[in-house]
C-alpha cells in the first residue's frame, strides 16, 4: 500500500491579500505561514498557555529541524517558529497533529485564550480555571460560526486576581469568590454577572454575537474595539440573549484592574509543592534552555508547562525544597529568575534581519542596553523597529521606537497616553542611558 502523501504546504498569507481578508485577517497560524525576511513564520496557538512536556518537546524538535532552532513566545502565551523553509508546511502540520497541537484545522488560528498562569498554584485565585479552559476550547472548535473569528480575537480567563483581566481581551471571564463569573467585553467597565458553570458558553455566545454585529455593520471588524458602537451594544445584546435563555444575569460596573504579571522565582503553593516562574530573555529560548524547562517539568513537576502572556514560563508541582535548587540551575542556563536580572521587563519585536519593516536590530540594541542593568521597580520597556510596535505591553511602559533616519525615540506610556518623546542618537550608549532614565520609578 502506498504511504499517504503529506498535505501540501500552506500558502503564505500577505496582509493585503483579499483572499484572506475576506475570511478574517492575515494573522499567521500553524497552517497559514507568513513570509518574513528570515524565512517562513508559524504561530502555534496554545490555549491558556498549557503545554505538556511531550508537546513542548515536539515544538523544540520542529524549531531545530525545520526552523531557526529557537522558540519565540508571544504576548498571548503562544509560540512562534521562525526561519522555516517554504516547503515545510505539510510536515509541520502533520507533526503538530501527532502531538495534539492541532485539534481542528479550521479553528487553529482562533484558539486565542490567555489564562491566569498561577491559577491553582499559589492559593490566591477564586477558581480552578482548567474546566473553563477545556470547555471553552472545545466549544470554539465545535462551532462553525467561531471559525470565522479573526486570528486577533482574544479570550481571557481570569481566576479572580485580575492579571489577565487587565490585558484588554475581547471577551474576558473573571471568577468570583461566590462561584459566579463576570463577563467583560473589551476594556469596558461594564460587566455581566453570570453563573460560573455557564461562563464558557456565555463567552462563545459573546464571540458569535460579535461576528453578527461586525457583519451587520459592514465594518469588517476583527476585534471588539473595531466595532462602530464599541463594547456597549455588544454586551447589551449578549445580556439580552442570556436572559432569554433563562440564565440569571445581573449588570454591574467593575473597573478594569491594573494587573501584574506573575512574580519571578519560587512560587509557594499548597500541599507541599511549589512552582517556578521564569522569563525568557526577549521572549526567546534556544533548544538548550527550552529542554532545561521541559526536563524539569517531566522529571520533577507535573509534566506541564504554562506559558504566560508576559513571555515567561511557569513549571508547576515541584516538591518543596527542590524548587530553589532548580531555580539556580535555570538561572545558570540563562533564564530570567528574578527582578534583579538585567533582562527583567525587557521585550522587543523581532527587528532586523527578521522583519523588512524594521529600521534597526532592536534585539541587539536591547541586549546592549540591558547590560547596564535597570533601576529597582523599573517600568517594563519594549523596543520596536517601527511604529507598529508589535508585541508591546499594556499598562505603564517605556516605548523605544527606531527612527527612519537612525537613532531612537524614547517615551513613557501611562494610561494609554504617550509622553513627550526624547530623541537619542544612533550610538549604543545613548539609548541605554535614555531608557534607564525613563524606566526609573520617579518618571
Amino acid at each position: 500500500m502506498l504511504a499517504a502523501m503529506p498535505p501540501p504546504a500552506p500558502p503564505f498569507a500577505q496582509p493585503d491579500d483579499a483572499r484572506f481578508r475576506s475570511r478574517g485577517d492575515a494573522c499567521p497560524g500553524a497552517l497559514r505561514l507568513h513570509r518574513a525576511d528570515d524565512g517562513a513564520l508559524a504561530r502555534v496557538r496554545v490555549p491558556g498557555g498549557v503545554l505538556s512536556a511531550d508537546q513542548a518537546d515536539g515544538l523544540r524538535e520542529l524549531a531545530v529541524e525545520l526552523g531557526d532552532g529557537e522558540l519565540h513566545l508571544t504576548s498571548r502565551g503562544n509560540v512562534q517558529l521562525r526561519g522555516l523553509g517554504a516547503e515545510c508546511g505539510g510536515e509541520l502540520a502533520s507533526r503538530m497533529r501527532e502531538r495534539g497541537l492541532l485539534p481542528s484545522a479550521r479553528h487553529e488560528r482562533v484558539r486565542n485564550v490567555v489564562a491566569s498562569p498561577l491559577a491553582g498554584l499559589d492559593g490566591r485565585g477564586e477558581r480552578d480555571l482548567r474546566p473553563w479552559l477545556s470547555a471553552l476550547d472545545a466549544l470554539v472548535c465545535a462551532s462553525e460560526e467561531a471559525a470565522g473569528l479573526s486570528g486577533r480575537f482574544l479570550f481571557a480567563l481570569d481566576d479572580g486576581r485580575g492579571d489577565v483581566d487587565a490585558l484588554g481581551a475581547d471577551v474576558t471571564l473573571r471568577a468570583r469568590a461566590d462561584g459566579d463569573a463576570e463577563l467583560r467585553i473589551g476594556a469596558s467597565a461594564a460587566v455581566a454577572r453570570i453563573p460560573g458553570d455557564e461562563a464558557p458558553r456565555a463567552a462563545l455566545l459573546a464571540a458569535t454575537v460579535f461576528l453578527s454585529m461586525a457583519d451587520a455593520s459592514g465594518s469588517g471588524a476583527w476585534r471588539v474595539g473595531d466595532l462602530p458602537g464599541g463594547a456597549g451594544p455588544l454586551l447589551d445584546e449578549v445580556v439580552r440573549r442570556l436572559g432569554a435563555a433563562g440564565l440569571p444575569v445581573a449588570r454591574a460596573t467593575v473597573p478594569v484592574p491594573g494587573g501584574t504579571p506573575p512574580v519571578l522565582g519560587v512560587v509557594a503553593g499548597p500541599g507541599g509543592t511549589d512552582a517556578l516562574s521564569v522569563g525568557l530573555p526577549l521572549g526567546r529560548a534556544d533548544a538548550v534552555r527550552w529542554r532545561a524547562l521541559t526536563d524539569l517539568a517531566r522529571d520533577h513537576g507535573t509534566g506541564e508547562l504554562r506559558l504566560t502572556p508576559w513571555r515567561g514560563v511557569v513549571v508547576p508541582g515541584l516538591r518543596r525544597g527542590r524548587a530553589s535548587e532548580a531555580l539556580d540551575a535555570l538561572e545558570a542556563a540563562g533564564l530570567v529568575t528574578g527582578p534583579g536580572s538585567p533582562w527583567s521587563g525587557v521585550t522587543a519585536c523581532i527587528g532586523r534581519p527578521g522583519c523588512a519593516k524594521s529600521r534597526a536590530d532592536v534585539r541587539g540594541d536591547a541586549a546592549a542596553a540591558s547590560r547596564a542593568g535597570s533601576p529597582d521597580r523599573a517600568l517594563p520597556v519594549h523596543w520596536s523597529g517601527c511604529e507598529r510596535r508589535c508585541g508591546h505591553p499594556r499598562g505603564a511602559w517605556v516605548d523605544v521606537v527606531a527612527c527612519p533616519d537612525g537613532g531612537y525615540r524614547v517615551s513613557v506610556v501611562r494610561d494609554g497616553e504617550r509622553g513627550v518623546p526624547v530623541r537619542v542618537a544612533d550610538d549604543p550608549a545613548a539609548p541605554a542611558a535614555a531608557v534607564a532614565a525613563a524606566r526609573a520609578p520617579h518618571t
